[in-house]
């Protein structure tokens, strides 16, 4: 019998989160009541005022054809909302372009800038797209690890020179997936200089560029002089405006990488459903208040699950910024044991910190996508989950 899939298929791992899924099935079949804390998917709903926007544009039969590539409005709407939330000053024309969630664009990049036997630096742990599309485009994947006695930042000096040169791109998140760590500005204009000797594009996912507490700032890469000539910033409206079933986001920044990717999609889809645009630019044209009133419950959901956990001693480092919990786990356990054990004994439904990368060994990621009460009773269940292994 012939043998179908892709050397390149075959490369790609099977995915954890699939895993996870089976398990959590199975803990419901025997009856267990499952509190399911392991995929992003914002459980808030969009603005009213967004809705709204699409169900208006929805009712007009003319708007159901191919859009093709996004609505000048729509990039107007991205430079207005770079320009009021992070001080950046973007070219409709040039420097914008629409995708089918950041995602889209992240899985497709790496076919456009890299060819087989290129580098690609990549941050370990890591959202899982990111070694995903690199595979995909045959090319290379150097982990970067990023470590907590380094604040999860990657130390750029200590990459091989004969990797270096062989580099065409490097990924970066922050605030990341998984790590919820921030950068700032000194790491970025290291970064921007770093990627201008060695002739790096940058490549920086902002997809949680709204949820960062405590009063931290909002750095977005773009920010950077120099920043737009080595690197464009993926966004979206998936967290931000919880609109993660619309499928919309953007790119910014370089308008070559900008230019070539609008090219290579062109040829691969026929633009973002007409009145999903238009929701998405009353999104990014608002007074903003949604995202500090959104931005203050997900701070309380991230007090409430930490501080739930340290009754029982297991003290678990506050997020700075998104919507997951980073936690590294307790002593004597490996991830996927401790996160499959959850599920199984107490019906706590986490993602093991080794679906992300060799570094995400001995933590878990905790999405805080239920209520409050919900948050407070998983914490609750985990605590006496933990009474029988003394942390």
């Amino acid at each position: 019998m012939t043998t179908y899939g892709s050397e390149k298929i075959r490369k790609m791992t099977s995915s954890i989160f699939q895993e996870v899924v089976d398990r959590k099935q199975a803990a419901l079949i025997n009856g267990k009541d499952v509190i399911d804390l392991s995929i992003g998917s914002p459980d808030f709903q969009p603005p009213a005022f967004v809705m709204e926007t699409l169900a208006k544009y929805s009712m007009d039969s003319s708007k159901y054809g191919y859009t093709l590539k996004g609505i000048a409005e729509f990039n107007e709407a991205v430079s207005y909302f770079y320009r009021q939330r992070y001080s950046v000053e973007l070219d409709d024309n040039t420097e914008v372009l629409q995708l089918m969630g950041s995602q889209d664009g992240l899985a497709h990049l790496a076919t456009v800038i890299v060819d087989p036997g290129d580098y690609v630096l990549v941050p370990d742990p890591g959202y899982p797209i990111y070694e995903a599309s690199v595979t995909i485009a045959g090319g290379e994947i150097y982990p970067m690890p990023l470590l907590a006695e380094n604040s999860f930042l990657p130390k750029l000096n200590e990459i091989p020179e004969e990797v270096l040169r062989k580099t065409k791109m490097m990924i970066l998140s922050y605030p990341g997936n998984p790590v919820t760590a921030l950068a700032d500005s000194s790491f970025f204009e290291e970064v921007v200089a770093f990627a201008s000797v060695h002739n790096i594009l940058v490549v920086h996912d902002f997809a949680y560029s709204e949820l960062i507490y405590d009063g931290n700032p909002q750095i977005s890469f773009l920010s950077v002089p120099g920043a737009k000539e080595v690197g464009i910033e993926f966004n979206s409206l998936s967290k931000t405006f919880n609109m993660a079933g619309c499928r919309i986001g953007y790119a910014a920044g370089n308008s070559e990488v900008i230019r070539l990717l609008a090219s290579f999609k062109s040829h691969i889809d026929y633009g973002v459903f007409y009145p999903i645009q238009k929701a998405a630019i009353a999104a990014l044209t608002s007074d903003f208040s949604f995202l500090e009133d959104q931005l203050k419950r997900y701070q309380a959901r991230r007090d409430v699950l930490v501080t739930g956990f340290q009754t029982s001693g297991w003290q678990v480092e506050k997020s700075p910024a998104t919507m997951f919990v980073w936690a590294k786990i307790p002593a004597g356990w490996k991830s996927r044991e401790f996160a499959f054990k959850l599920i199984e004994d107490e019906g706590i439904v986490v993602v093991p910190g080794d679906a992300f990368g060799l570094q995400g060994e001995g933590y878990v990621r905790i999405a805080m996508v239920q209520p409050s009460e919900k948050l407070e009773e998983a914490a609750q269940r985990v605590n006496e989950f933990l009474l029988g292994f003394p942390v």
